[in-house]
C-alpha cells in the first residue's frame, strides 16, 4: 500500500517540527553569532588603531555626551515618563544631571588620570624612573541595567570612555522607549566605529558572552551575574558586577522620627521604589514602630497626596513582569500602609508591611518596588547580629543622633556602602565609588573609580645604564659580601628615609 499520501502521525509531525525549528533555531543562532563577530572585530579594529587612546579624543566623546543629554533632555523626560510615568522633577535629577556630573567631572580631571603616576623608589632604582601607567585595557561590554535607564548605562560608559576603551553596550529590554531614544541617539553623537549599541527583545546575553572581550560590566540580578562570571571565566575576562541585595535601615531611638521617615519614605518610593540602593527593610525597636509609621504615613500624603495614583510626582513599575514579581511581596506580613494595585497602570502604592517573616520571600529576594518591611529589635547589637546574619548588602543605613551608633554599626558590618541618617545620596558623589561586597556585587565604578576599572596598572621602570655600581652585585658567582650588600640596598623599613626622599 502507498502512504506517501496518507497524514502523518502526531508522532511523525513532532519530529518534523522539531527538526525544523531546531534547525531554525541553529541558523538562527548562527546568524547572530556571526553578527556579534562583526561587532567585536569592528570594536577590536577600532582600538587597535589607537583612536580611542589620545585625551583630545577622549575629551571630544565625553563632551558629545553631555551634548547629547543636554540637547534631548525632554525627550529623554518623555521617555521615561512613557516607560515609567517617571516625575521630569526624577528623570532630570538622577538620570539626567547625574550622567552629565560624570562626564564633566571626568573631563577636568582627565589629563591627571592618565599622566604616570610616580611610586616611591629605594637604593637599587634611585637613578632609574619607576611609574605606573594607566592603559586602556581594550574592547569592553556593558550590560547596563533598567531600574535607571540611563543613568545605568552612560555612568559606567563614561568610565569606558574615558579610560580610552572601546565600547559594545547593550541596552535593557525594559524600559523600551528609553532604549530606542538611546540606541537612536548615541550613534549621532559618539564615534560608530569605536562604540557600538545593541538593543532588542532577541539578543541573547550568553551568545554575545561566548566571543571574548577585555572587560565585562554587568548590572543586574543575581542568577545572571553568577552566569556572566561563569561565561567571562571561559576566556579570563575580568568581570565587575553591581547585583544589589538586601539594603539594611536601623533607625535608633534617639533619632528625629519625622526627619528619619522623611528621608527614608523619599528612598524608598522615589523612582516607585526601583533602585538597588533603596532601603530593602527597617529594624527599630518596638517602642517606636508606631511612631516611625505614622511619620511614614504623613510623608506619603505629603509627598504624593491622599491617592498617589493621582500623583504627578509617583511613578510606576516598569514592566508587568515586574509589577506582578513586587505585587506578590504584599503577601508577606500585615500592609499597615498602601498595599493598593493596579494592574493595568503597572501600579503599586507606597507600602508599608509589619509582622513580616525572616522566612518569607520578601526578605530572600530585592524588591525593586515600592513596599518596606519593618521588623523590630530590641537591641543595637540584635539590630547588627541581623545584618550580619545575611548577605552582605549593596548598602546599609543608620538614623542616629548618637556618634557611638553609627560608628557601631559602620564597624561592625560590611557594606558596598554606607550612609547615616539620610539613604541613596551617597551615589551622586562623585569621589565616592559604587559597587556592592561578596553577594551584593564585584568590583566599584564612578569617578576615577570608572576610569580605574577600565585602565590596566602597567608597571614601568626605566632603567638608568650609566651607574653599575649596584647591579652588579646580583651576578655570580654569589659571595656573602654581595648578599648583604643586596640586602641593604633593597631592605624596606618602617622609617624608609630613601623611599619618602626618593
Amino acid at each position: 500500500m502507498d502512504n506517501r499520501n496518507a497524514s502523518p502521525s502526531p508522532a511523525r509531525w513532532f519530529r518534523v517540527l522539531r527538526r525544523t525549528m531546531t534547525g531554525e533555531s541553529h541558523a538562527r543562532k548562527s546568524s547572530t553569532s556571526s553578527q556579534y563577530e562583526e561587532i567585536l572585530k569592528k570594536s577590536r579594529e577600532a582600538f587597535l588603531s589607537g583612536k580611542t587612546k589620545s585625551c583630545p579624543f577622549r575629551l571630544e566623546q565625553l563632551q558629545a555626551m553631555v551634548n547629547l543629554l543636554e540637547q534631548h533632555e525632554m525627550d529623554f523626560v518623555g521617555a521615561l515618563e512613557k516607560d515609567m510615568h517617571k516625575p521630569r522633577f526624577e528623570t532630570i535629577l538622577s538620570e539626567i544631571s547625574t550622567v552629565k556630573n560624570e562626564a564633566i567631572f571626568a573631563m577636568n580631571n582627565l589629563e591627571q588620570w592618565m599622566a604616570p603616576e610616580p611610586v616611591q623608589k629605594n637604593m637599587t632604582s634611585f637613578l632609574d624612573r619607576c611609574f605606573v601607567q594607566k592603559e586602556p585595557v581594550g574592547v569592553v561590554l556593558i550590560i547596563s541595567g533598567w531600574s535607571l535607564p540611563v543613568q545605568l548605562c552612560l555612568i559606567p560608559m563614561v568610565g569606558a570612555v574615558a579610560a580610552g576603551n572601546a565600547v559594545v553596550l547593550k541596552l535593557p529590554e525594559t524600559c523600551s522607549h528609553t532604549a530606542d531614544l538611546l540606541q537612536t541617539l548615541l550613534p549621532l553623537y559618539l564615534d560608530n566605529n569605536c562604540y557600538q549599541i545593541l538593543s532588542g527583545e532577541h539578543i541573547e546575553l550568553l551568545e554575545i558572552l561566548e566571543h571574548k572581550f577585555d572587560h565585562v560590566f554587568y548590572i543586574g540580578d543575581h542568577k545572571t551575574g553568577r552566569q556572566v562570571m561563569q561565561a567571562a571565566a571561559k576566556h579570563m575576562t575580568p568581570v565587575s558586577l553591581v547585583l544589589g541585595g538586601k539594603n539594611p535601615c536601623y533607625v535608633d531611638k534617639s533619632c528625629d522620627l519625622k526627619e528619619a521617615a522623611h528621608r527614608i519614605a523619599w528612598a524608598r518610593f522615589v523612582n516607585a521604589g526601583q533602585n538597588s540602593l533603596a532601603p530593602e527593610y527597617v529594624l527599630c525597636h518596638m517602642n517606636i514602630r508606631n511612631s516611625l509609621i505614622h511619620e511614614l504615613e504623613m510623608c506619603i500624603s505629603e509627598f504624593y497626596g491622599k491617592n498617589p495614583q493621582d500623583s504627578q510626582h509617583y511613578g510606576r513599575m516598569a514592566s508587568l513582569d515586574q509589577y506582578k514579581r513586587v505585587k506578590d511581596f504584599l503577601s508577606c506580613g500585615q500592609v499597615v500602609l498602601g498595599g493598593q494595585t493596579d494592574e493595568g497602570e503597572r501600579y503599586i502604592a507606597p507600602t508599608v508591611l509589619i509582622d513580616v517573616k525572616e522566612t518569607d520571600p520578601i526578605m530572600k529576594q530585592e524588591i525593586l518596588g515600592p513596599v518596606l518591611p519593618i521588623l523590630t529589635v530590641e537591641t543595637l547589637e540584635e539590630a547588627i547580629q541581623f545584618i550580619n546574619k545575611r548577605d552582605r548588602p549593596l548598602a546599609i543605613y543608620v538614623y542616629s543622633s548618637n556618634s557611638q551608633v553609627i560608628s557601631e554599626v559602620m564597624q561592625k558590618t560590611s557594606s558596598g556602602s554606607f550612609c547615616s541618617n539620610d539613604s541613596i545620596v551617597q551615589s551622586l558623589y562623585t569621589r565616592l565609588p559604587c559597587g556592592g561586597v561578596g553577594n551584593s556585587g564585584v568590583g566599584i565604578y564612578g569617578g576615577k573609580y570608572s576610569f580605574d576599572t577600565f585602565s590596566h596598572s602597567r608597571a614601568c621602570l626605566l632603567r638608568n645604564t650609566a651607574i653599575e655600581c649596584v647591579t652588579y652585585l646580583r651576578y655570580p658567582p654569589y659571595a656573602e659580601k654581595q648578599l648583604h650588600l643586596m640586602q641593604w640596598a633593597t631592605s624596606i623599613s618602617r622609617t624608609d628615609k630613601w623611599c619618602h626622599i626618593l
